[in-house]
């Protein structure tokens, strides 16, 4: 993959992130680095941590297993320079599942700062379960 497809002005923001989150479930450190301005900042609110972008691309390559990711919804707000996604990212060998609520802050097509949001995906706890309210989404 090679970022030099998104450098100009007509960045889609669908091709963006898929291409963004294959890139995460490849664990491909070259290519994930090429998303991101030389100074950008990740922020993983969930565990209250902030990356550079370089040590965002290290934790991610280095975390263990072999990944899979799909993008579900994409949101763009050209006027703010920002794209907003939801994808699911899962571990193909153990089934375990994550959501991901990500807010990409661009400049141009490279990404100036990143804050996600992430959760285990998983059933209702045991108390909403007895309650005997709610359906499952799929």
């Amino acid at each position: 993959m090679k970022i030099q497809m998104w450098i100009g002005k007509n960045v889609k923001p669908e091709s963006f992130a898929k291409a963004f989150f294959d890139a995460v479930a490849a664990q491909d450190a070259a290519a994930l680095i090429g998303f991101f301005t030389p100074d950008a900042s990740v922020r993983w609110h969930c565990t209250n941590e902030c990356f550079t972008a370089a040590q965002y691309v290290l934790a991610n390559c280095e975390y263990p297993g072999d990944w899979a990711s799909e993008v579900e919804h994409v949101h763009s707000l050209e006027e703010q320079d920002l794209i907003i996604t939801v994808a699911r990212v899962w571990l193909r060998q153990e089934g375990r599942s994550f959501h991901v609520t990500s807010f990409f802050h661009m400049e141009g097509a490279q990404i100036t700062s990143l804050d996600e949001y992430w959760g285990d995906d998983g059933d209702a706890p045991k108390w909403r379960q007895d309650m005997n309210i709610g359906a499952p989404i799929k």
